[in-house]
């Protein structure tokens, strides 16, 4: 691991800047104490980066969860009661684990997962240009459309008109062009711009500006327009901030409803999450899933132990530490201490951090997550690649992360069914043979009761006087429905003067009495012709 540390540490940094002001955005909107975001971003780091087989994957609180956390910090009567839910929900993540649930996340269609990427991409957009501009900071980390306060995404942009700051608004956008200039530009020009991040340069002119101008009355940048991290008088206060789970209702039911909530929300969230990251990282690893759900168990079991938010691997932070170059899981773990390192020892100077700085990160972010290239590579791709691709961006853009992947997910298996449905078999009219029309059908490899439709309605068209060759040479496994289809179409067959020539590796039959016979099936059993 210490190979890469070239390039692992500075892509850590860009991930610091990333994590911390989701790590309290996500508190804030769950409704949790700020540390306890801090926590879990620890946690995700160092924990879970070092026990995880992922290289690049990136794990914290996720805002994916925030709701299901403010429902059940009311519903359960506490906080501490809630971190019972975490430990107990990290305990059957390992069980799932142990189980081999990973094998859950290859279920997705490549198309879902893109569609996963570039929906989260324009998310980002969308809630960062208000804190772009100075406004409305605390919907920037909920990414649901519909928001608490009874707007949704789109109203917080028309609002954001009248309630730019010109301080925030200003800083951001140097901040912004200077991220662009630097990737497009400078790294090409010298390997000094590939070693220090442009990221780290824009929050270091970010504490510059708000230095500056902390006294002008126009542009002088304060109070939720900061990064807010919580300041302790000494280590007494510091310690305070930790809370602990309380094991007294570990009895109540709906705990462990909470704690099975947490597990398969979180699991579901990282597998989905390492999919993706395994797709965008350019040395193609591939992350051993089943070891993924047990380092993140063991994270959420510490986590709730110490006052933590639950942990997933989340994309955003991940994605971010792909695009800055990173190589091995030490970029995630460095980052975890550098969260922990900063709480403790600059909190001060962390509070000098414009959001509208960190606004313009998140910005390059979500971009290269949905570039308009890839909508086009989409749309030429077809139709069974594009329309569960764009079912998921707007089920995801419109709903949220789970809705819009389900989404896409059912849209994706109504197309295998249309394409099993067309593909079931195929037909072929030669010549007129004796006077009869000669028709060969060649049934596909596999064929089930999917298939159904489009078999019966090709043999009730045929018409009469026809000679078909009915040809299963090819075929490995064929449903019991398919065979009682072919059965009556025997019976009626005589009526119509068709005659049938039925071909397998088993021989050929000329008008096969029963097929069912002809296959030795006991009823309702199924053939494998292998």
């Amino acid at each position: 691991m210490f190979k890469t540390l070239k390039n692992d540490l500075p892509a850590s940094v860009v991930v610091f800047f990333v994590a911390l002001p989701l790590c309290l955005g996500i508190a804030l909107a769950s409704g949790a104490p700020l540390f306890s975001g801090v926590i879990a971003g620890v946690i995700g780091g160092i924990v879970v980066g070092s026990l995880s087989g992922s290289k690049l994957g990136v794990s914290g609180p996720a805002a994916g969860l925030a709701a299901i956390v403010l429902t059940a910090i009311g519903t359960l009567g506490g906080y501490e009661n809630f971190l019972v839910a975490v430990v107990l929900g990290g305990i059957i993540q390992l069980l799932f684990g142990v189980l081999k649930a990973g094998i859950i996340g290859y279920y997705f269609p490549s198309s879902v997962i893109k569609g996963m990427l570039t929906g989260i991409g324009i998310i980002i957009i969308l809630k960062q240009i208000p804190n772009f501009f100075g406004y409305d900071e605390e919907s920037a980390w909920d990414l649901e459309f519909f928001e608490i306060d009874g707007g949704n995404t789109f109203s917080e942009l028309i609002t954001m008109f009248s309630n730019i700051h010109p301080g925030a608004a200003l800083v951001g956008i140097i901040s912004l062009l200077l991220l662009i200039l630097w990737d497009k530009v400078l790294t090409k020009k010298s390997k000094v711009f590939e070693i220090i991040q442009g990221p780290f340069v824009v929050v270091v002119l970010g504490i510059i500006f708000f230095t500056l101008t902390q006294n002008h009355d126009v542009l002088s940048i304060g109070g939720k327009h900061m990064v807010s991290v919580p300041i302790p008088d000494d280590l007494d206060s510091f310690i305070g901030q930790f809370s602990f789970p309380n094991f007294a209702v570990i009895t109540n039911y709906e705990v462990w409803i909470v704690a099975f909530t947490i597990a398969l929300v979180a699991s579901l969230e990282t597998l989905l999450s390492v999919e993706a990251s395994d797709k965008l990282d350019p040395d193609k690893n591939v992350t051993p899933t089943n070891r993924e759900l047990l380092a993140q168990g063991t994270g959420n079991i510490l986590s709730g132990l110490i006052g933590g938010l639950p942990v997933t691997q989340v994309i955003v932070r991940s994605s971010a530490n792909i695009q800055s170059g990173g190589k091995s899981k030490m970029s995630t773990i460095i980052h975890g201490f550098l969260l922990l390192i900063s709480v403790i020892l600059i909190p001060t100077l962390l509070n000098k951090i414009p959001l509208s700085v960190l606004a313009a990160i998140l910005l390059i972010v979500g971009y290269k997550l949905a570039k308009p290239s890839l909508f086009k590579k989409m749309y030429n791709l077809g139709w069974k690649q594009s329309v569960p691709f764009f079912a998921t961006v707007v089920g995801i853009v419109f709903t949220d992360l789970l809705v819009g992947i389900g989404l896409g997910l059912a849209v994706g298996i109504v197309v295998i069914l249309l394409k099993s449905y067309q593909n079931s078999h195929f037909l072929h009219i030669e010549d007129n043979s004796n006077g009869k029309h000669k028709i060969k059908m060649a049934l596909a490899e596999e064929v089930t009761f999917f298939n159904k439709g489009a078999i019966l309605k090709e043999l009730d068209s045929l018409p009469r006087d026809t000679y078909l060759e009915f040809d299963v040479t090819k075929t490995r496994y064929l449903d019991y429905d398919i065979i009682e289809i072919l059965e009556d179409f025997a019976f009626k067959a005589k009526e119509r003067n068709i005659d049938i020539k039925l071909i397998s590796k088993r021989g050929v039959v000329e008008n096969p009495p029963s097929f069912i016979e002809f296959f030795q099936l006991r009823p309702k059993s199924n053939i494998s012709l292998s």
